[in-house]
């Protein structure tokens, strides 16, 4: 049997996991990710980017370079802490196909042991 089509041409996933205040990660929602998540959704609206779904996301286990957004099938990471980055990641990734290389988690990028 074949695959159905996909919903989406693009998910977005953006972080909105909340930890107790003072924990040693931090948390995404404490650094604004609820509110770049709402920007993000009416951006994507206004500037008419077809097949995009800006989706909340549990924690994605990179909370001390958050607020941290991935996008698929592509599977790139972003930290996005300002509107401008938002903007610059619609832009660039979404609109035109290219990638934003400031704002890119990669591989370096990783949590430190849990423990």
């Amino acid at each position: 049997m074949q695959d159905p089509p996909p919903w989406f041409r693009v998910h977005l996933f953006a972080c909105t996991n909340r930890r107790p205040e003072g924990h040693r990660r931090g948390s995404c929602a404490a650094r604004g990710s609820e509110g770049l998540r709402d920007y993000m959704k009416a951006r994507a609206k206004e500037m008419g980017l077809p097949g995009i779904r800006v989706n909340s996301a549990g924690c994605l286990d990179r909370c001390e370079f958050g607020p941290v957004i991935v996008i698929y099938p592509e599977g790139v990471w972003y930290r996005a802490e300002t509107r401008d980055d938002i903007d610059e990641i619609l832009t660039t990734h979404l609109r035109d196909g290219g990638r934003v290389p400031r704002l890119m988690l990669t591989e370096k990028d990783v949590p430190p042991p849990k423990g």
